[in-house]
């Protein structure tokens, strides 16, 4: 389970529901957080709450009534630094960074490519077909 503490995470559901879940992230944790939050979930969307792209992201996910975990760094007091470390890991700090099944897919027009490709949704099966929400 995830620490208590700042607010900025969020799970979004089929429908537009989402609810919020509180991380606190620790400046020498916050590497290790990000790697548990992405293995312990199907989809994260790295996000703000006032960007176009990241709603764009969301949207499409919700339109496949897929589950998935926001991590919305604009309300997150640890934000620019989880930025920091995302784009360590992924090579870009812009939002959204999505990632599915445990790998780094890209921003919203990434994704939405993948699922026009049609490789979007068997990423999601097989770490669904895992266990992960």
């Amino acid at each position: 389970m995830l620490p208590r503490g700042a607010a900025g995470l969020r799970r979004g559901f089929r429908m537009g529901n989402s609810q919020s879940v509180s991380v606190g992230l620790p400046s020498n944790d916050a590497a290790n957080q990000i790697q548990d939050i992405i293995s312990e979930n199907c989809v994260v969307i790295f996000s703000k709450t006032t960007c176009f792209y990241c709603e764009k992201a969301k949207k499409l996910f919700e339109h496949m009534n897929v589950n998935y975990t926001a991590v919305e760094l604009d309300l997150n007091e640890n934000g620019n630094q989880i930025q920091d470390v995302l784009e360590q890991m992924t090579g870009g700090r812009t939002v959204p960074r999505v990632f599915v099944n445990g790998a780094f897919v890209g921003g919203a027009t990434d994704t939405q490519r993948l699922h026009e490709e049609g490789k979007l949704l068997p990423l999601i099966h097989q770490c669904q077909l895992k266990g992960k929400s």
